[in-house]
């Protein structure tokens, strides 16, 4: 595998500020973040929608990694061409080429300091089930949703999303950036562990699995005919059953959870809950189901195989393009 770097990305939604905040703060004083001794490239995820201070322009940069898309002969929209770019740029075969990708975000939703993994790639679930056993972050297993895709860490050979939140767009909150930053040095630590051949893993890890979506009630026009429920508001990592309020109408009437498919097969969890971004998405709340999984040793193996062609000593590059 050709040698490369770890890609910290602030930023790939234009109004959440807290990351590019971060990283302008690592590039004037790199010894403000313990890197490990692995070489970083911070990136800018969408220059042009942070400068407008929009999560996008044209289209959610973070759907915008969709194979067929980045292949296709046209031109495309300005979030496609900078998804392009970052390939071009940093992607396992670019001119400045990284094999990690950690996407930093926060989210206007309950969900505390948590991870995102896409799918079930070996390195992927090493480099989660080591920051979970170093900080006990919660991890939503994001997985078969034939609507929501096209993410960046996907296009990396190993990747993931650090989520922190509540905190509104727009805004630059201490706490946040304390714990952002907090969650990606245990990222850089478990990956210099496995470069080293040295990597601790713990015996189990805990998912929260994808099985679905759920939107607002809406009228037939589109507009929304309930908001979710004041019981449920802020519950993100919770159990819900069936009967329990979920929304709640202008007039007062409180619409319960009713289970369907797959969600009747044992206790769910809430995640996501009323985040802001994804009302434009149909999305009110997402359903989990937690499941304990044994950490099996070839997600070890996969990170060590990888981490050992990350590039040293520590040197921080990389700024806005």
């Amino acid at each position: 595998m050709v040698a490369g770097r770890v890609m910290v990305v602030g930023g790939t939604h234009g109004n959440e500020r807290n990351a590019p905040w971060m990283l302008d703060a690592w590039r004037q004083h790199p010894a403000l973040l313990r890197r490990h001794g692995l070489d970083l490239d911070l990136v800018l995820g969408n220059p042009a929608a942070h400068a407008a201070g929009r999560r996008y322009l044209d289209q959610d940069l973070n759907r915008s990694f969709v194979p067929a898309l980045l292949d296709a002969d046209a031109l495309g929209d300005r979030e496609l061409r900078r998804a392009r770019e970052l390939l071009a740029l940093h992607g396992p075969g670019g001119s400045a080429p990284c094999l990690v990708a950690l996407d930093l975000h926060s989210t206007t939703a309950a969900m505390g300091s948590s991870l995102v993994v896409y799918g079930r790639r070996p390195a992927d679930l090493a480099l989660a089930a080591g920051m979970q056993q170093r900080l006990g972050l919660p991890i939503y297993l994001h997985e078969q949703d034939q609507v929501q895709t096209g993410y960046l860490v996907e296009r990396w050979p190993c990747g993931l999303v650090v989520e922190v939140g509540p905190v509104p767009q727009g805004v630059i909150q201490a706490s946040i950036c304390l714990q952002s930053q907090l969650a990606l040095e245990a990222a850089l630590e478990v990956l210099a562990e496995a470069r080293a051949g040295a990597l601790r893993q713990p015996a189990r890890l805990v998912v929260h699995r994808h099985l679905g979506s759920l939107d607002l009630p809406r009228h037939g026009d589109g507009s929304p005919a309930a908001v979710v429920h004041p019981q449920r508001q802020g519950r993100d990592w919770r159990p819900i059953v069936a009967g329990e309020p979920l929304f709640l109408t202008a007039e007062g009437t409180t619409i319960p959870f009713h289970p369907q498919g797959d969600q009747v097969e044992g206790p769910v969890w809430a995640v996501f809950i009323n985040e802001a971004a994804y009302g434009e998405k149909g999305i009110a709340l997402s359903l989990t189901r937690r499941e304990t999984w044994p950490v099996e040793p070839a997600w070890g193996q996969a990170l060590k195989n990888l981490a050992r062609s990350l590039q040293t000593p520590g040197c921080v590059r990389g700024g806005p393009l």
